[in-house]
C-alpha cells in the first residue's frame, strides 16, 4: 500500500472505531516519522533514476555523433560502457559485427570485430577514471592479451585501447609482440575524427578478405 492509501486508511480507522483513534492520536509522531522516512526514500530513488536516465540519454545521443565522443567525456564512463564506446567507434568505422565481450571469463578481449579487410580485430580496453592522472599501462597489463588474442582468439590485429597513459617498457613489449596500442592521444585522434582505426596504427597485416569473419557469441538455444 502506498503512503496516501495508509494515511486514508488510518483516517477511516480513526473515525470508526475510538480506540484506534486514542492509539493513533497516541503514536502519531511515530507515524509521522515513518511516513516522512517513506517519502525521502521514494524521492531520494526518483532522483537517482533521473540521474541515471540523464546519464544514459546523453551518451545515446554522443554515441551517435562522433565529434561528441570527446577523451573528457571518455573518461567520465564506467568502464563497461567505456567497452561500449570502443565497440561502437569499431561499429562507426565499418566493423558491422563488432561486439562487446568483455566480462567474467573474457580472456583478455573486451572488444572483437571483423574490419571491411576481413580482419579480425581483439581488443583489450583499460579505462583510467583519472584519465592520464591515473596509473600508466604497464607491461603485466600486456600479457594476458598477448597470450591469448592470437592463440585463443585468433585475432589478426591484436589492440589495446587507454584513455590513460602507456609506459615506455609496454610499448617496446608490444612493438616486439607485435601488438598495437592506442593511447589517450591516438585514443582523442580516433574518437573525434574522420578515419577509421587501421588507418590511424601502422603495420597492420595484409587484407584477409577470404577469411571468415567474427559473428559474435551465440545465443543460448
Amino acid at each position: 500500500m502506498d503512503t496516501t492509501g495508509l494515511l486514508v486508511t488510518a483516517a477511516l480507522t480513526s473515525v470508526l472505531f475510538p480506540p484506534a483513534r486514542q492509539w493513533l492520536e497516541h503514536h502519531s509522531s511515530t507515524i509521522t516519522l515513518i511516513t516522512s522516512a517513506g517519502v525521502a526514500t521514494g524521492v531520494a530513488i526518483l532522483l537517482l533514476m533521473k540521474s541515471r536516465q540523464r546519464v544514459l540519454s546523453a551518451w545515446a545521443a554522443r554515441r551517435q555523433r562522433p565529434e561528441g565522443c570527446d577523451i573528457q567525456f571518455l573518461d567520465r564512463l564506467h568502464h563497461t560502457e567505456f567497452e561500449e564506446a570502443v565497440r561502437d567507434l569499431m561499429l562507426r568505422d565499418g566493423a558491422h559485427n563488432a561486439v562487446r565481450v568483455g566480462g567474467a571469463g573474457d580472456n583478455g578481449a573486451d572488444v572483437k570485430g571483423t574490419d571491411p579487410a576481413g580482419r579480425l580485430w581483439v581488443i583489450q580496453c583499460k579505462h583510467r577514471r583519472s584519465g592520464a592522472a591515473g596509473a600508466p599501462v604497464g607491461t603485466p597489463d600486456l600479457h594476458v592479451l598477448n597470450g591469448t588474442g592470437r592463440p585463443v582468439h585468433g585475432g589478426d590485429v591484436v589492440v589495446l585501447v587507454t584513455n590513460g597513459r602507456i609506459t615506455t617498457p609496454a610499448v617496446k613489449f608490444a612493438r616486439s609482440q607485435h601488438l598495437h596500442l592506442v593511447d589517450r592521444a591516438l585514443l582523442s585522434q580516433w574518437a573525434t575524427g574522420p578515419s577509421p582505426l587501421w588507418d590511424l596504427l601502422p603495420s597492420l597485416p595484409s587484407p584477409r578478405r577470404g577469411r571468415r569473419s567474427w559473428r559474435g557469441p551465440r545465443s543460448p538455444l
